[in-house]
C-alpha cells in the first residue's frame, strides 16, 4: 500500500512521482504481456465489449441470454438433426416428448414477449428419423453347420 498524498502536493504531481519511483525500482519490468499489443486495439468500439469478453472467457454462447421461447423454437428447428444420431425410436420419442413438455411449460408462463412456440409433431419427427436411417441389410439364412466334428479346447480327441 502506498502512503497517503501529503497535504499541499498537487495530486497529478504526486501520482507522477509514484510511477517514476516504481519504474526506477524496476516494478514494471517483466510484466506479463510486456511488448505485446493491447487486446482489441484497432477494432471499433463495442458497447457490449465487457459482455462479449465475459462470455468468451467463460466459454458460454450468447444463446444463454435469449428468452426461453426463442431457445425452444431454435431447439425445435434443430431437432431433426439431433434425433438423426439416435439409435432407437424410443429415444427419439423421448427426446420429442421432453421438448414438448418444456414448450408447454413455457406457454403456461406469462410473458411480455409475443413469441409463438408450438409443440412438435412426434409422428413427423419419427417419420423423418426413419427415412434418414439406412435400410437394414437383408437377412441371410445361416449356413448349415459342417458335418465335420468341431474340436473344442476342453475336448481333447
Amino acid at each position: 500500500m502506498t502512503e497517503r498524498r501529503p497535504a499541499g502536493v498537487n495530486f497529478e504531481t504526486w501520482i507522477d512521482r509514484q510511477i517514476r519511483d516504481a519504474a526506477e525500482r524496476g516494478e514494471f519490468d517483466n510484466l506479463p504481456g510486456a511488448g505485446k499489443p493491447l487486446p482489441g486495439a484497432g477494432r471499433q468500439d463495442d458497447e457490449n465489449w465487457w459482455l462479449n469478453s465475459y462470455l468468451r472467457r467463460e466459454g458460454v454462447t450468447g444463446d444463454a441470454l435469449l428468452p426461453p421461447a426463442v431457445m425452444l423454437r431454435r431447439e425445435a428447428d434443430e431437432l431433426p438433426d439431433v434425433v438423426r444420431l439416435m439409435s432407437s425410436e424410443a429415444d427419439v420419442r423421448a427426446a420429442v416428448a421432453d421438448l414438448n413438455r418444456r414448450i408447454v411449460e413455457c406457454m403456461r408462463q406469462p410473458s411480455e414477449l409475443r413469441i409463438s412456440v408450438r409443440p412438435v409433431n412426434v409422428e413427423q419427427i419419427v417419420a423423418g428419423w426413419r427415412a434418414a436411417r439406412p435400410s437394414p441389410a437383408p437377412r441371410r439364412e445361416p449356413e448349415p453347420p459342417s458335418r465335420r466334428r468341431r474340436r473344442f479346447w476342453w475336448r481333447r480327441t
